[in-house]
């Protein structure tokens, strides 16, 4: 849905209701097309993040890989993945015709990133073909500033690396989340009507930006682009996925829960640019060591990353 001076609407219900409960929402550069700087930029990545739903409706977070050009354009509404099965592993089934999913590209040596959600059309040994009905850049606050290099894949890697699954956070969950600086959130709408699917974005800040107590993560939302996506989409369905990524040796890790928006807490005041927060209460999890043959070193924080606290 294109968001034409008078035209409908490209925000859900759930969308609507937040930016409502945050007091008013920003201007709307949302598209039925991708523009072709976006299309462009899409081809260079060697690494994209990608959400769907599992056959419950839960939310999923992944990262796909490849040389850069494994992700095409080849009209201004179609993405094309090149990826096999394995790759999509452990959400292959998740990745089928018909389902919803929300894609993120992010450049992270230049905080480059813009979102690309719709419509899965195809899938098959030669990857995924995405029919997009919602395009849009974000800013490039709070993305830390890393430089990326491949690595040569290992012996065991043809299949790519099987999950741990867990249902307690254990410690080395706890001691990868409590020293990142980044995530990545997956949500979804529902069926709640027009305009309604999957989507993933970025989170960033200081190492220490996400609070742990017991099984439950407490994440300040800072200032952005007031569309409200991925709040909105909390406020439609309370399930989310969160991943993180060790950006060291490419290993992720992937925790499901059940999320409450904070509105109004006194935590908030406690917590440096903080607007509000959301707390995942985690039901599941997995991490999949060494899953991506990226590594990448940080270079810098962002500006406006140094402009907030930690807990």
């Amino acid at each position: 849905m294109s968001a034409e001076p008078g035209g409908p609407s490209p925000f859900h219900a759930g969308e609507l209701l937040a930016q409502a409960l945050a007091g008013g929402a920003g201007g709307s550069a949302i598209r039925d097309y991708m523009p072709e700087q976006h299309r462009d930029f899409f081809g260079l990545l060697p690494y994209l993040l990608a959400a769907t739903t599992d056959e419950a409706g839960w939310p999923s977070a992944t990262m796909l890989s490849g040389p850069a050009g494994f992700v095409g354009s080849p009209d201004i509404r179609s993405l094309q993945i090149a990826v096999s099965p394995p790759d999509l592993a452990p959400y292959t089934a998740q990745f089928a015709a018909g389902k919803s999913i929300g894609l993120l590209g992010i450049d992270l040596a230049t905080r480059r990133r813009n979102r690309a959600n719709g419509v899965i059309t195809a899938a098959n040994g030669d990857g995924l073909l995405v029919a997009v009905s919602q395009s849009f850049g974000n800013c490039p606050k709070y993305i830390q500033l890393r430089e990326v290099h491949a690595v040569p894949a290992g012996p065991d890697q043809a299949g790519q690396p099987d999950a741990e699954y867990f249902t307690r956070l254990d410690q080395p969950a706890r001691d990868l989340i409590v020293r990142s600086d980044t995530l990545f959130v997956a949500t979804t709408s529902g069926n709640s009507g027009p305009n309604s699917g999957v989507d993933i974005s970025h989170r960033g800040g200081r190492p220490g930006f996400v609070r742990i107590d017991g099984d439950s993560l407490t994440i300040p939302d800072f200032v952005g682009n007031r569309y409200f996506n991925t709040l909105g989409n909390m406020l439609a369905d309370p399930r989310a996925a969160v991943l993180f990524v060790d950006f060291a040796n490419g290993d992720l890790l992937h925790v499901q829960g059940e999320v409450e928006v904070l509105w109004d807490s006194p935590d908030t005041g406690a917590f440096q640019g903080a607007q509000r927060l959301w707390r995942l209460h985690v039901k599941r999890g997995w991490r999949r060591p060494g899953a991506i043959p990226l590594r990448w070193s940080l270079l810098e924080y962002a500006p406006t990353t140094l402009q907030t606290g930690s807990w």
